[in-house]
């Protein structure tokens, strides 16, 4: 299995869909935009939550592309903004974890 870093590199998608996913993280708040795309009502780790929102993006990717008649373009950017958002925050909760550790 690959490790969250390498896939979060591999995600490529349409540039306009990104750019619009990139402009909605930056209003994105974790309790109020992660919870409609979670199985569950308590919010994981920013890395299990990656996880998780990867597995909806995919599922909403391949409806995009087989241009399925309930694909929600607003969802998928909201769950890519979702992805970024929980990307900031795990990257730099793992920039804190090296400096405390060379403490």
């Amino acid at each position: 299995m690959q490790d969250i870093a390498t896939r979060l590199s591999g995600l490529n998608r349409p540039r306009l869909l990104a750019r619009t996913a990139k402009l909605a993280a930056e209003a994105y708040h974790r309790e109020r935009h992660l919870t409609p795309f979670l199985k569950s009502s308590w919010l994981p780790s920013h890395g299990a939550a990656i996880l998780e929102l990867m597995e909806v993006e995919q599922q909403q990717n391949a409806m995009r592309q087989r241009a399925d008649l309930d694909y929600s373009l607003t969802d998928h950017i909201n769950v890519l903004a979702a992805i970024i958002g929980e990307a900031r925050h795990w990257h730099d909760a793992r920039a804190n974890e090296r400096q405390v550790s060379k403490r």
